[in-house]
């Protein structure tokens, strides 16, 4: 990992946010892409062909690019019911129930952040809200070269405890067996999922938001996915809402001269397994700690089952920032909004108050992100890309929508009216102003 030593140059370099269509696809896709839609295709051109295609063909168009992308041929969309007891049957009894503590973790904090209908009746009538779930909701569930049960629960949970009707579910199937992956279908039975689909990539975020012949049309679509699944939640947000356009996975570790290098390095190698293009990325105002966190990550590489897929992400958008001041290190923070704000200080709750952008923050190294991927209880479906700014991550609230109340009586009318009125007629809408004038004068 590269030591920035530089704070303009980590700036312009390892802290430059990058926008989404900017992301480079790997050779490999970008042939596959070439391949299946003519030379020179962009994923975002791609994604707008893949979503017209299943808008107009249905399952059909899902069929052809089921074969076409994952190399499997699907008669049946939706899982039945002996797929999902074939898969508790193909599972570990001791992974089933990590899954289910996981659930009740996530169950149990999202249990608290239910916002009620409100009104408020005065003497001039009432004003308040309802507060109403949405009825159905579309789940991607990612399958890909690390299929991710957890990020259904971290999507499926929260939407049941707003009192989602009809949570649904797509997630690809895999190409050596044409099934999804037994850890995801658990994971959606466990979450409460009402059905789930054979189906991956853009063309399940089109056929979620138009509906086909097996898959209903829902009100809104959640969870992550890769570049062209977040490209398609994009190209099909109005139609229906999305919660996010969750981009490659990133984490920002801040650390002192207490930290532990060892755990820093596997922190950070935790995030840079996930994807080449994650972003790990460590802030400390001690040398001698970068440079043994340095070194740790080049021997704990060495371990890893996914070795180069980690050290293609460390040497693409991982490094370390040398800082004078930690205060330093928390404005380079604020300024990058990382999904993951990792505190490894001696004493990180005295710096909470520093923190204004972040997904989540992780207090100390009992309280690493990786239990927070599982089992702590938020959701780990966060803002990335900077988001952290303007958004939250996935909560109740992303899965329930607010009908503003209004109950006015005559008292109001008298008091509201005249205002309402000269507003109005200063906006030039004559037809505003009649409407309250005719009140009043009635």
């Amino acid at each position: 990992m590269r030591v920035y030593h530089d704070l303009d140059e980590a700036r312009r370099t390892l802290l430059r946010r990058r926008p989404l269509d900017t992301l480079e696809v790997t050779p490999a896709v970008q042939a596959s892409l070439d391949r299946l839609f003519g030379a020179g295709t962009t994923p975002a051109q791609a994604v707008e062909r893949i979503v017209a295609d299943v808008r107009s063909g249905g399952d059909q168009a899902l069929r052809r690019y089921s074969r076409l992308i994952d190399g499997v041929e699907l008669e049946r969309l939706e899982v039945t019911g002996a797929e999902i007891a074939a898969a508790y049957a193909a599972l570990d009894p001791v992974l089933v129930e990590a899954l289910k503590l996981a659930a009740g973790e996530i169950e149990r904090f999202h249990g608290k952040q239910a916002r009620q209908s409100w009104i408020d009746f005065t003497s001039e009538g009432a004003l308040g809200q309802i507060v109403l779930p949405l009825e159905r909701v579309g789940l991607y569930a990612p399958g890909g070269t690390a299929p991710l049960p957890s990020s259904l629960l971290m999507a499926a949970i929260p939407a049941r405890v707003a009192g989602v009707a009809e949570p649904i579910c797509c997630s690809p199937p895999q190409r050596a067996t044409g099934q999804i992956s037994p850890l995801v279908l658990v994971a959606a039975d466990i979450a409460g999922v009402s059905r789930v689909f054979k189906v991956g990539g853009a063309q399940a975020i089109a056929a979620m938001a138009y509906g086909t012949e097996s898959i209903p049309r829902v009100d809104k679509i959640a969870g992550p996915g890769n570049l062209f699944v977040v490209l398609a939640k994009r190209a099909v947000y109005g139609v229906v809402d999305i919660e996010s356009l969750p981009g490659p996975t990133e984490t920002l570790l801040i650390a002192d001269a207490h930290a532990d290098p060892a755990l820093c390095a596997a922190d950070l190698l935790a995030q840079a397994e996930h994807d080449v293009l994650a972003s790990a990325i460590l802030i400390t105002d001690s040398v001698e700690l970068a440079q043994a966190v340095q070194a740790e990550v080049g021997r704990q590489l060495e371990e890893l089952d996914r070795a180069e897929i980690a050290a293609q992400a460390l040497e693409r958008n991982g490094g370390i920032v040398v800082v004078a001041h930690l205060d330093d290190a928390f404005t380079l923070a604020n300024e990058y909004g990382p999904e993951h704000l990792c505190l490894l200080l001696a004493d990180p709750w005295a710096h909470v108050g520093k923190v204004r952008n972040a997904g989540g923050i992780f207090l100390g190294e009992r309280s690493f992100e990786v239990l927070g991927d599982y089992v702590a209880g938020p959701s780990h479906i966060m803002p990335t890309g900077g988001t952290a700014r303007f958004s939250s991550p996935v909560n109740v609230d992303h899965f329930r929508k607010v009908i503003s109340l209004v109950g006015l009586n005559e008292a109001a009318l008298r008091r509201l009216g005249p205002a309402a009125q000269r507003l109005a007629e200063a906006e030039g809408l004559t037809a505003h102003a009649a409407a309250v004038r005719r009140r009043l004068e009635g």
